[in-house]
């Protein structure tokens, strides 16, 4: 046999094994999947996953997006002048009310005090003195007209007297409130800011400086705006008992299950430029979820809708007519037309030619059209797998 011959056979050979290769790809192609049977038409089975449509109770939920605002801030001013002599706290503290924050020299003020308690104490003794001169002249004034006399300006030394102590007194007490307001401690519970000053520095009371800022942060409020449609609804839930409507709160960038509050506040007027209602909640705030300044999502449920006809959200569909969703009716799909109402949750409230029990396309509708065949995918059964033609598959 030649070379040529010896050539000639093993290029049929491949050729044989290559032909061979690309006819049990095309019959494994060809051969039926558990996602797409065929039917006895020929056409493919498309496999879905469907959920009934509910009728029940759901909770109306307004969607908005909030900001959180602290409930209260109180700004910390010194209200006597002094020099800084201890700062018992640190930025971003915790504080209760009454405790402690800064210490101002009061060492002026006490001496002033000692002067004013020696003055009040040379006083007294004078009224005291007054007193007795009153008390001796006022059994000798039936026994003539200088007696009378004497009594007269007895009686006005002891009265004078006793307002000079009283002024003496008042002296004293308002040094010691100067005193007192040395210790500058905090007004209300709540979170510290930044502080600004440090001990050495001098503050004055008419400077009228921030030496701290207080933020009450349990409670706290969120305030956002609805638009003025709902108007109505919730003024019906603020007046159907003592706690408002529910109010859920979530920050946009947490996984955090949202805060639960309750509606507090409704403006007393619409926002003519932007058709809108502003409102607030207040939330429990411990352990610390919201923070002020932070942006949140916020629901308000005004309140359930008793008789709701809802589906899963992914079984909308829209076209050219609006929305729509398929159903499965005797292993096929139909389509149905329906009205948005409004989304609760994960479900969708709809209006339309669907009734309670009725099994909507979840998954997989947008594979099929209106008379297609459908299959029920099982939980074991995968999606159909995208075959590829033999010229894909040779990269030709």
């Amino acid at each position: 046999m030649g070379r040529s011959t010896r050539l000639f056979l093993v290029v049929l050979l491949l050729a044989g094994a290559g032909g061979g290769w690309f006819w049990y790809k095309e019959r494994e192609a060809a051969a039926p999947t558990p996602a797409a049977t065929r039917s006895r038409g020929g056409m493919p089975s498309v496999a879905v996953a469907t959920e009934p449509v509910q009728r029940g109770a759901l909770p109306i939920e307004i969607t908005a997006n909030g900001l959180v605002v602290p409930e209260a801030v109180v700004t910390v001013r010194p209200r006597v002048d002094g020099q800084i002599e201890q700062v018992l706290v640190q930025e971003g503290q915790m504080v209760e009310k009454g405790d402690p924050l800064f210490i101002l020299d009061s060492r002026l003020n006490q001496a002033i005090l000692a002067q004013q308690e020696a003055q009040l104490a040379r006083d007294r003794a004078l009224l005291q003195r007054y007193q007795s001169d009153l008390v001796r002249y006022q059994s000798l004034r039936g026994e003539g007209y200088t007696a009378q006399q004497r009594f007269e300006q007895a009686q006005a030394d002891a009265a004078s007297a006793a307002a000079v102590v009283r002024a003496d007194e008042a002296l004293a007490s308002q040094t010691r409130l100067a005193i007192e307001f040395a210790s500058i401690r905090a007004e209300m519970t709540g979170r510290l800011g930044a502080l600004p000053l440090r001990p050495g520095n001098f503050v004055r009371q008419a400077e009228n400086v921030g030496m701290a800022t207080i933020t009450r942060i349990d409670p706290i409020l969120v305030q956002f705006s609805v638009p003025e449609r709902w108007l109505g609804e919730i003024r019906t839930a603020m007046a159907g008992g003592e706690e408002g409507p529910i109010v859920r709160a979530q920050p946009a960038e947490s996984s955090a299950p949202p805060v639960e509050g309750r509606l507090v506040f409704v403006d007393s007027a619409v926002d003519t430029q932007t058709g809108t209602i502003a409102l607030k909640a207040r939330f429990a705030n411990d352990p610390v979820h919201l923070w002020p300044g932070q942006f949140v999502r916020v629901t308000l449920i005004p309140r359930m809708e008793a008789d709701a006809i809802s589906v899963p959200s992914a079984a909308l569909q829209v076209g050219q007519q609006g929305r729509y969703v398929f159903i499965m009716q005797d292993s096929q799909a139909r389509r149905r037309p329906v009205e948005l109402v409004r989304v609760s949750g994960s479900r969708a409230v709809v209006r339309g030619g669907i009734s309670e029990g009725d099994r909507v396309i979840v998954e997989g509708a947008q594979r099929v059209a209106d008379g297609a065949r459908v299959v029920e995918r099982g939980p074991e059964t995968p999606p159909a797998p995208q075959r590829l033609s033999q010229a894909e598959a040779t990269g030709r």
